[in-house]
């Protein structure tokens, strides 16, 4: 069905409207956005798909259709029962994620039956009326989830109480004497409910372990890695298997293996690392070019399948990389020890061998099994010192490597591989973990040059299994796969882009996309905007995940690509490993079903990891800035939600709140689509990437809050300018009677990618 020709102005035409009607009436249960139905439609220009989304939130503001999710549809035909998943909240706004299609429905407090956070529950939805929100009612708790609560215990004659730091239980827990486990007044503690009558306004529960007194560091540290479901101790006799592994390089094993023990080799990695799981080996070859090994810890020599340390492995996933502390995937003897590739010492290793010419064109490759001997061990800084002076010990190898290395980027870059190069903040700790400064760790060349040689291996060993040679079918295989971008988020970003001078392809191959982008990101450097639009760039992109679903990796223009070089550090190096030894003697394809559950409860284990890690760094920032109380900043909007702003300060990279109730020249309405909040009456607008000036007002340890209060703004006006930037939903609303009420949406926040290479 051709949709009739729109007008280019702000209003749908009737005809559109009856087609949209239509086209919803008969998608029953399913959901849609804008672009599906302009698609459905025959509507292809800008306008009239402009037109198209502002007759869906026409419909939905009416109550003739359910906005999902933000831009997502659906019709309001659904059963009055159905399950889903509790969404526990402190301040009260309960709600429940629908198995059916995804739909938040709010749930008070009186109709939630104590359901918990993540607990599988049935709902009664209310009849739905126009211009409400829906409201369910949990009428049985089908699956409760096992969970723990981390909070601080008070400890009376009779029974004690955990006032608990989660966001998810806005009541105390209360706990008999006898279930204290010892605990006393100031620990901090974890505890579990055990009961919670409906008549009874707190839970009870017991206490599971007890952290240390709060406010310590070591205690707080594991307390962030309880709050994600992460383990802080290492097991006894997990430990002690391990301890019980020897080096093992005999004879008999150098024998099986490709003997690099004489070739010039060195690892590079952080200054304070232990576990070096990667190096590096060059050597030139009489033919004038030059043979380079990426060498890897065999780890999985050492460890073997269903083994209790492999166990612990595969549950952990990852290590964990906290401010202060590495939390270990392996046990100490193994990660920094038998596995870890140190200067002067045998070592066994798996290794991609390239030939290579002087441009860095690889004209063969093989993956073997080795043995080496590292020359010596670099950390970034001295590697980045040679680079740049040209002096220093295998001067001429690292220079080499580095060239190497830049042609090797250039020709990514130049392939559509994206730039996303942001400084990351580090912390100088005293003796007791208290922060005492603040650095920032940008990457050099040092960096870059490890960087692509891991990237070069990644992707061979990912071609060798995905894209065999001949007619051979492809086997299960681990690959590390990042989707393309949110098509709404990416028009988002190109629409703000040109308001800026800037153009980013929306449409087109993922080579020219990605190249618009790189090109923004490279004129952006040291402008206002930088922060801004760099921010909206990185939102745009997908998270990338492992999988058995090979559909290659969209940031690094990629078609194959997995994680081979760190398995001191990851599961699913190890997964890799065992998959290419098995392949590589010309075993069968392995249980696909099987490999993608690792892959998944991997992908989990990393995102729960990279929760902690942001968790550790905001503590740490709001200690930090505890000692600056009152002190003045200049900084950037970094986030904008409907409860208030979050500032970046410019010296520190420290981030804390600007409290809406705290901007009182104004009543502000949240834009989501374009990132800014708005008053009402003088039009002023904050924008994600503004330039403000901020006053540390609180830090709160507890909750990792810090708020700022606004002194002064670089706040934009006017009325021209507003009207572009207005959402749908505002102009709508603004438009029906003065309707007009905060939007609900969820909270816009980013940062720089953190941690060691998760590409």
């Amino acid at each position: 069905m051709a949709a009739k020709k729109t007008t280019s102005g702000s209003t749908p035409t009737k005809d559109l409207q009856r087609e949209v009607a239509q086209y919803v009436a008969q998608q029953k249960n399913n959901t849609f956005n804008y672009k599906q139905v302009a698609f459905a439609l025959g509507v292809t220009t800008p306008a009239g798909q402009r037109n198209v989304a502002i007759a869906l939130a026409a419909l939905a503001f009416d109550g003739d259709l359910i906005e999902v999710s933000p831009g997502k549809y659906k019709s309001p035909q659904r059963s009055n029962v159905t399950t889903g998943v509790f969404v526990r909240r402190s301040n009260g706004k309960n709600s429940v994620i629908t198995d059916e299609d995804g739909e938040n429905i709010f749930v008070a407090e009186r109709n939630s039956m104590h359901a918990l956070n993540g607990d599988k529950v049935k709902i009664i939805v209310a009849a739905r009326r126009k211009g409400v929100e829906p409201e369910a009612e949990v009428v049985e708790i089908i699956e409760p989830k096992e969970q723990t609560f981390i909070g601080t215990l008070q400890v009376e004659k009779q029974y004690g109480i955990l006032v608990t730091d989660s966001k998810f239980l806005a009541t105390d827990i209360l706990i008999p004497k006898a279930k204290l486990k010892g605990g006393k007044t100031g620990d901090k503690a974890i505890v579990k409910i055990t009961s919670w009558p409906e008549d009874a306004k707190n839970p009870k529960g017991e206490v599971v372990d007890i952290l240390g007194l709060t406010g310590e560091n070591t205690t707080e540290m594991h307390a962030i890695l309880a709050e994600f479901g992460l383990p802080y101790r290492y097991p006894e006799n997990v430990e002690a298997a391990a301890n019980k592994i020897g080096a093992g390089i005999t004879p008999e094993e150098v024998a099986k293996r490709i003997d690099m023990r004489d070739v010039t080799t060195f690892t590079i990695d952080p200054k304070d690392a232990k576990d070096f799981d990667d190096a590096l080996s060059i050597r030139r070859l009489p033919n004038g070019n030059y043979e380079v090994g990426v060498h890897i810890a065999d780890v999985t020599h050492y460890v073997h399948p269903d083994t209790i340390i492999d166990k612990e492995a595969q549950k952990r996933a990852t290590s964990v990389y906290l401010v202060d502390r590495v939390v270990p995937m392996l046990p100490e003897h193994l990660s920094n020890g038998i596995c870890s590739l140190r200067p002067d010492e045998e070592k066994l290793t798996f290794s991609c061998i390239f030939e290579m010419n002087d441009q860095a064109q690889v004209l063969s490759s093989k993956i073997a099994r080795t043995v080496i001997k590292s020359n010596r061990r670099y950390a970034y800084e001295e590697a980045q010192e040679i680079i740049e002076t040209g002096q220093g010990d295998y001067a001429d190898e690292i220079l080499t490597l580095d060239r190497l290395a830049k042609i090797l980027r250039k020709e990514r870059y130049a392939n559509g591989s994206v730039e996303f190069d942001r400084a990351e903040v580090r912390f100088d700790i005293d003796e007791t973990g208290h922060p005492v400064g603040v650095y920032f760790k940008e990457s050099k060349d040092a960096n870059k040059l490890i960087e692509e040689f891991m990237l070069l291996a990644n992707r061979t060993v990912a071609t060798f299994v995905g894209k065999p040679e001949g007619k051979k079918k492809a086997k299960a295989f681990v690959y590390r796969v990042h989707d393309m971008p949110d098509p709404g988020k990416l028009a988002d970003l190109s629409k703000i882009a040109r308001t800026f001078g800037y153009k980013v392809k929306e449409t087109g191959s993922s080579r020219d996309v990605n190249k618009s982008i790189n090109r923004m990101l490279a004129d952006v450097k040291g402008k206002g905007e930088e922060n801004f639009l760099s921010t909206l760039a990185i939102r745009s992109m997908a998270k990338a995940i492992y999988t058995t679903q090979n559909i290659g990796h969209y940031g690094l223009a990629f078609d194959y690509y997995t994680h081979f070089t760190s398995p001191i550090r990851r599961y699913p190096d190890m997964m890799v490993h065992r998959l290419l030894d098995r392949y590589l003697a010309g075993g069968r394809s392995v249980n696909v079903d099987k490999l993608e559950e690792q892959c998944k409860h991997s992908s989990d284990m990393e995102q729960l990891a990279a929760n902690a890690e942001r968790a550790s760094i905001k503590y740490k920032q709001v200690e930090y800035m505890g000692d600056h109380m009152g002190e003045v900043y200049d900084g950037v909007i970094s986030g904008v939600t409907e409860w208030g702003l979050y500032v970046e300060l410019n010296t520190n990279m420290c981030e804390g709140l600007v409290p809406v109730r705290d901007l009182a020249d104004d009543y502000y309405d949240f834009d989501e689509k374009n990132y800014c909040l708005v008053g009402r009456r003088h039009n002023v607008r904050y924008r994600l990437g503004d330039e403000v000036k901020v006053k540390v007002a609180r830090a709160n340890l507890e909750r990792k809050q810090l708020d700022f209060i606004l002194i002064d703004d670089k706040g934009r006006l006017g009325e021209d300018d507003l009207g572009k930037t207005m959402s749908v939903k505002q102009a709508l609303s603004s438009s029906s009677n003065g309707r007009n009420s905060r939007s609900r949406g969820s909270k816009q926040k980013s940062r720089g990618s953190k941690g060691r290479r998760r590409r």
